[in-house]
C-alpha cells in the first residue's frame, strides 16, 4: 500500500491510531497467508500419502508439517488421552498347515540300493524300523474334453413298406444354459469365475484358451456373458427379494467406465447384508448399475425399503426411506489423514483414542447374542460415544474449517445423530466395512478389465459379480455353484429355491 507523505496528519495521536490500523492489517495479512500456506502444505502431503504411502488406518509414526492449533493438548485432552488401553497382540507363529486330505495322492517311494543295506561296521543287513515321509503339491493342468451328445433317431419299416410317410422319432436335446452352443455349464462358469472372481478379462482368457489349441474368441466369450447373465437374472431378483426382507442391510457405490454410455462415469452400486461369516444369518452381495449417481438410483432398488441401511456420508441415501447409520470407520479416516505422518501427539489423537476404545469394545463382544450387545453397548459404549460428541463440539469452533482437522471434526458432528443409532439396536455394526469388503473384489477387478463396453455389459457384470461374492459370503465354491445354476435355470426355471446360498448343498458344490 502507497502512502503519500504528504497527505498524513500532524497530529502525533492520529499518526499513531494510524500504524497500529496498518500494523493489524499486515498482521490479518500474514496470518491468512500462512493459513493458505499450510492447507497447501496439508494436500500436498495428503497427496504424497495417498500415492506413495502405506494405506494401514493404523496411528501414524513420523512427520514434518505440523500446526499448533491442531497440537495445543489442553487438560481436558491430555486426560482423555492417558486413559488410552493399550491393547498387546501376540503375533502368531507361522505354521504349516497339512495339505487337503481329499487330495488324491501317489506315493513315490525312495530307497536305498541294494548294496547300501548292508551295515558299513560289520556288513550285517539292515533291518526295516519304520518310514520318514513328506508332500508337495503338483499342479495339473487344466483337463479339457469334449462331450459328443448323440441321439439315435427310429423310424417304422412297416409304414415304409406299406408306403405309408414314417415320422422319425428321436429323443429331446437335453436342456443347456445356451442352446446350440459349444459351452457347457461348466465351460461358461470357469470363464465367470476367472473374470468375477479373479480379475482375468476375456482377452486374456482367449489367449489361455489359444495356448491350448481352442479358438475362442472373446466377442463369443463376451456374448455367452451376457446370455448367463439373462438366466440367472430371476435368481438375482430371488436374492434381492431375500436381502430387502432383511432388518439390516449395507450399502456402498463406485464408480465404473463405460464406453458407450450417455455419461462419462457410471457407477455400480451395492447393498449386502450379513457378516461373511457363513452359518451366521443371511449373507447376500448383491450390485446394480446405472449411468448415474443419482438419489433416485437408490430410491429404484430399494423399493420402499423402511429397516436399518449402514452407509457412508453420501447424501443421496438420505432420499430413501432406510433409516440410516452411518459409518465410525470413515469418521476414523478423516481423523487419521487430519494427523497426518505426525509423529508428535495432537488433538486428532483424542478423537482417535476415543474411536480405537469403542473398536475395541466391539471386538470384546463380538461373539455375543443381539440382545447382550445391546446392553453392553448402552453401559460402556453410550459413555464413549457422548465423550466424544462433547469433544467435537467443544472444538468445533476453535480449529479453522479448512484445515483437515476442522474437516474431520464438522464431518463427524454432521455424521453423528446417524452414528450413534448403533447403540439403539444390538444387530446393527458400528461401521460400513460389511459393504466396503464386498464392494473391494469388483474394485481390484476394475484394474485389471479397466471399463465395460456397454451399459447391456455392465448390468450383466453386476448379475455375475452378484451371485459370484453372494456364493463366496456362503463359503461356497465358485465354480460349481454357478455351474449348477446355470444346468438347474436352464432345466426348471420356476424352481430358483434350491439354488438359494443356503439351501445350496455344500456336498454338491465340492
Amino acid at each position: 500500500m502507497k502512502i503519500d507523505a504528504h497527505s498524513l496528519p500532524d497530529d502525533p495521536e492520529q499518526l499513531k491510531r494510524m500504524l497500529l490500523e496498518l500494523q493489524q492489517h499486515m498482521d490479518e495479512k500474514l496470518a491468512e497467508k500462512d493459513a493458505q500456506i499450510h492447507e497447501l502444505l496439508q494436500a500436498y502431503n495428503a497427496k504424497l500419502a495417498k500415492e506413495y504411502a502405506k494405506k494401514s488406518e493404523k496411528m501414524p509414526g513420523a512427520g514434518e508439517v505440523f500446526n499448533e492449533a491442531e497440537g495445543i493438548l489442553d487438560e481436558h485432552d491430555k486426560a482423555l488421552l492417558a486413559t488410552s488401553a493399550s491393547v498387546k497382540t501376540e503375533k502368531a507363529k507361522p505354521k504349516r498347515r497339512p495339505l487337503p486330505a481329499q487330495l488324491p495322492r501317489i506315493e513315490v517311494v525312495v530307497d536305498l540300493e541294494e548294496d547300501d543295506k548292508m551295515c558299513d561296521y560289520c556288513q550285517s543287513p539292515l533291518h526295516k524300523i519304520g518310514d520318514s515321509s513328506s508332500e508337495a503339491l503338483e499342479f495339473v493342468p487344466a483337463h479339457i474334453k469334449v462331450i459328443k451328445t448323440i441321439r439315435p433317431k427310429y423310424t417304422c419299416r412297416h409304414c415304409e413298406r406299406e408306403g405309408i410317410e414314417s415320422v422319425v422319432k428321436t429323443a429331446l436335446m437335453p436342456a443347456t444354459a445356451i442352446p446350440k452352443s459349444i459351452a457347457t455349464p461348466s465351460l461358461l462358469s470357469q470363464i465367470i469365475m476367472c473374470k468375477y472372481q479373479f480379475g482375468l478379462p476375456l482377452y486374456r482368457q482367449e489367449t489361455m484358451l489359444g495356448d491350448i489349441g481352442i479358438e475362442l474368441s472373446r466377442q463369443t466369450m463376451s456374448s455367452w456373458m451376457l446370455r448367463c447373465a439373462d438366466l440367472l437374472s430371476p435368481l438375482y431378483q430371488r436374492l434381492k427379494d431375500v436381502l430387502l426382507s432383511q432388518p439390516v442391510i449395507h450399502g456402498d457405490e463406485t464408480s465404473l467406465n463405460v464406453i458407450n454410455a450417455e455419461k462419462a462415469t457410471s457407477y455400480m452400486w451395492l447393498y449386502c447384508c450379513g457378516d461373511d461369516k457363513p452359518g451366521k444369518g443371511t449373507n447376500i452381495v448383491l450390485f446394480d448399475y446405472h449411468n448415474s449417481r443419482a438419489g433416485q438410483c437408490a430410491v429404484d432398488f430399494l423399493d420402499g425399503y423402511e429397516g436399518y441401511m449402514h452407509v457412508d456420508g453420501y447424501k443421496a441415501y438420505e432420499q430413501t426411506n432406510a433409516t440410516l447409520v452411518a459409518c465410525l470407520a470413515h469418521m476414523r479416516r478423516k481423523f487419521i489423514e487430519a494427523k497426518g505422518n505426525n509423529k508428535k501427539t495432537v488433538k486428532a489423537d483424542v478423537a482417535l483414542n476415543l474411536i480405537r476404545k469403542l473398536y475395541g469394545l466391539e471386538h470384546a463382544i463380538k461373539d455375543k447374542s443381539h440382545d447382550e450387545k445391546f446392553k453392553i453397548r448402552q453401559r460402556k459404549a453410550k459413555p464413549i460415544v457422548d465423550e466424544l460428541y462433547q469433544w467435537l463440539l467443544k472444538h468445533k469452533d476453535k480449529i479453522p474449517p479448512k484445515m483437515a482437522l476442522g474437516e474431520a471434526i464438522t464431518y463427524a458432528i454432521n455424521q453423528f445423530e446417524k452414528f450413534r443409532r448403533y447403540l439403539d439396536d444390538g444387530r446393527l455394526s458400528i461401521d460400513n466395512n460389511r459393504a466396503e469388503r464386498a464392494i473391494k473384489p469388483f474394485v481390484i477387478g476394475r484394474k485389471n478389465w479397466l471399463f465395460s463396453n456397454t451399459c447391456n455389459g455392465a448390468h450383466a457384470s453386476a448379475i455375475l459379480y452378484s451371485l459370484v461374492e453372494t456364493a463366496k459370503a456362503n463359503d461356497l465354491v465358485v465354480h460349481d455353484y454357478i455351474s449348477t445354476c446355470l444346468q438347474h435355470i436352464a432345466e426348471q426355471p420356476d424352481n430358483l429355491e434350491p439354488l438359494l446360498p443356503w439351501n445350496f448343498s455344500k456336498a454338491r458344490c465340492r
